[in-house]
């Protein structure tokens, strides 16, 4: 299993702990069923947008792709972060999640900086 496996699995896996979450937070009180509904889009997108990248049909269609997972990934660190500062979710049980966020917000970011350098060797997944 290559990088574009094993990180498309990863974002997945991350969607689905917030799909986790937002079912834990639709009990608790209206403003973290608003916000989980924020996180909720953004995540997803993560996932979603990574995956369609790994099957661009251009250098360019990749780069969009990965800037827009890049983007929803660092809004999903925003969602997270207000749950916790909020007061909305402790920062104990929410540790593992916003590293995880955080983690993928950087990889995509070396990942856009890195497409986007002329010399990088660029080939397309086909399946």
């Amino acid at each position: 299993m290559g990088f574009n496996d094993e990180f498309r699995e990863r974002t997945k896996k991350f969607a689905l702990r917030v799909i986790k979450l937002y079912q834990f937070l639709n009990k608790n009180n209206e403003e973290s069923r608003v916000i989980g509904k924020q996180l909720l889009r953004s995540a997803t997108s993560v996932a979603a947008n990574y995956r369609a990248s790994t099957r661009a049909r251009s250098r360019a269609e990749f780069r969009s792709k990965l800037s827009i997972a890049l983007e929803e990934a660092d809004e999903s660190v925003f969602w997270l972060e207000l749950l916790i500062e909020s007061g909305n979710m402790s920062e104990d049980k929410m540790k593992d999640l916003l590293n995880e966020a955080i983690e993928i917000t950087k990889i995509l970011s070396v990942s856009r900086k890195t497409i986007g350098s002329k010399k990088t060797n660029f080939s397309f997944n086909v399946y």
